[in-house]
């Protein structure tokens, strides 16, 4: 009842006030200011993309990928992904900071002393919705963000033209480069967080980015002159000095979420069996930056996994006879970054691309320094014969499958990469789940959150139509 008061309260006030000719000027506060600024929002955007998609990659990512697994509360890991309990849910992170992007680019494009932002703005906008469609397949981009103009139920786009249409994914790197190969101010950049305002940089990681969303739509579109123009131009990330990551910290404000977590959520998430054959297999290193050892001294196994997607309510474990997240997660965050693009992922990029006649270069010298870059980038001493012997020898098994393998283990925690890569690409081989949710199939795209149903019934209504949202539709790129 004191809200009914309240509400009628306010709207009688506003009845009496609204004839006040100076109503806006008596209420708007002189101290407060009525816009942000391009600085503040480009922290923003980068920051909580990156802690936020960081987050999501640990409690959610790796979970459809098999790097861990969940001990409890794991509908999810079951693959009933309507059902995100402690993460597995990307859209409002995605949509709110291309929201936040989006006065950015109005900004730079409309105000001389803002210009500097137009690029790394266009550059975000590609590599948010990217992250956006390769998760859910078709959603609503070229009418989406126009709230202020009136637009608030969007209609879905598909895939393919997001990824290929004018303003969409691979034009905007396009037109992100060349506006900063046409800036010619002198002001720089405040608050990119990745960069330090380097617009050098900016370009690098743009034509890295090019690589990969042509490689991501290889499958459906000839590409090969586009990759080989970008290889000869040779101006990519290449090097761990510059990566497109930012560093967490072992404190607060600025460390990885999960080691602001109760001990008891944190360790909820464990080795993932498909983890544990992978890595003992080839005897890797990063087993001990990854995990920690089991705890149980009778354990035959210093590392051990466990079967993603078991029925929690069924079947009871130790958590102590499996390893748990390593203390790079939680207790050493210093060590870990938000990882938006790196030089191994780039090189592991161009290997694919030369071992499938997309580009003339040598696919064994950039898978090798893909996995050289990795290691250096986990701190992580690489055997001495981990490239000359075994199963990570390059040819002594399937090199696409070493290249994506590889690529799978970089990425962990890297938002839901290596879920995606597996749909494109079928490696690494994943196993059936335990106690499966979705009659033992893998998910190929995360349903639409059930808000959209609520406030964007007409559009949501077309674009399930002919699926009912099902998990089991594989996007564009994937058909």
């Amino acid at each position: 009842m004191k809200k009914i008061i309240s509400y009628i309260a306010a709207f009688a006030l506003l009845a009496i006030t609204s004839c006040t000719k100076d109503f806006t000027e008596i209420n708007t506060n002189p101290n407060a200011p009525i816009e942000v600024q391009p600085s503040l929002l480009l922290r923003q955007v980068i920051y909580n993309y990156g802690d936020e998609m960081a987050y999501e990659g640990f409690v959610a990512g790796n979970l459809l990928s098999q790097h861990f697994t969940m001990v409890d509360f794991n509908l999810f890991d079951r693959h009933n992904l309507g059902s995100p309990q402690v993460g597995g849910n990307p859209w409002p992170v995605l949509y709110r900071n291309l929201r936040d992007n989006e006065l950015i680019l109005e900004k730079a494009r409309n105000t001389p002393a803002a210009a500097v932002y137009e690029g790394p703005a266009l550059i975000m906008k590609a590599y948010l919705t990217a992250a956006l469609t390769d998760i859910y397949g078709d959603v609503p981009y070229f009418e989406a963000l126009k709230g202020q103009d009136g637009t608030v139920t969007p209609a879905y786009d598909r895939q393919e033209e997001i990824y290929t249409a004018e303003n969409g994914i691979l034009d905007n790197l396009t037109k992100g480069i060349t506006a900063i190969e046409s800036y010619t101010g002198a002001i720089k950049a405040e608050g990119d967080v990745l960069f330090g305002g380097d617009l050098a940089a900016w370009t690098r990681f743009a034509n890295s980015l090019r690589v990969k969303y042509l490689m991501r739509i290889s499958n459906k579109q000839d590409v090969g002159t586009d990759l080989q123009a970008i290889y000869d131009g040779a101006n990519f990330i290449s090097e761990n000095t510059q990566n497109a990551t930012f560093d967490f910290t072992d404190g607060q404000p600025n460390n990885f979420r999960m080691a602001n977590l109760r001990a008891g959520d944190f360790n909820l998430f464990i080795m993932s069996e498909t983890m544990q054959d992978i890595l003992s297999e080839t005897n890797d290193t990063r087993v001990g930056t990854f995990f920690k050892k089991v705890q149980n001294e009778d354990s035959e196994l210093e590392y051990q996994g466990f079967l993603n997607g078991f029925d929690a309510s069924a079947t009871s474990i130790s958590i102590a006879d499996y390893s748990l997240a390593g203390t790079i997660f939680r207790e050493a965050t210093g060590g870990l970054d938000a990882n938006f693009m790196t030089a191994a992922e780039t090189h592991f990029l161009f290997a694919e691309a030369a071992e499938r006649g997309l580009i003339s270069a040598d696919a064994q010298a950039h898978y090798e320094m893909g996995v050289q870059a990795s290691f250096d980038y986990w701190q992580t001493e690489m055997p001495t014969d981990y490239l000359t012997v075994g199963a990570t020898a390059y040819g002594n098994e399937d090199e696409i499958m070493q290249i994506i393998t590889q690529k799978w283990l970089h990425n962990i925690i890297n938002g839901y990469e290596g879920w995606i890569e597996y749909r494109r690409t079928g490696f690494p081989e994943l196993k059936t789940v335990a106690a499966s949710l979705n009659n033992d199939l893998i998910p190929v795209k995360m349903p639409y959150p059930p808000d959209e149903q609520a406030l964007n019934t007409a559009n949501y209504e077309a674009a399930t139509a002919s699926d009912g949202n099902s998990v089991n539709t594989a996007v564009w790129w994937d058909e």
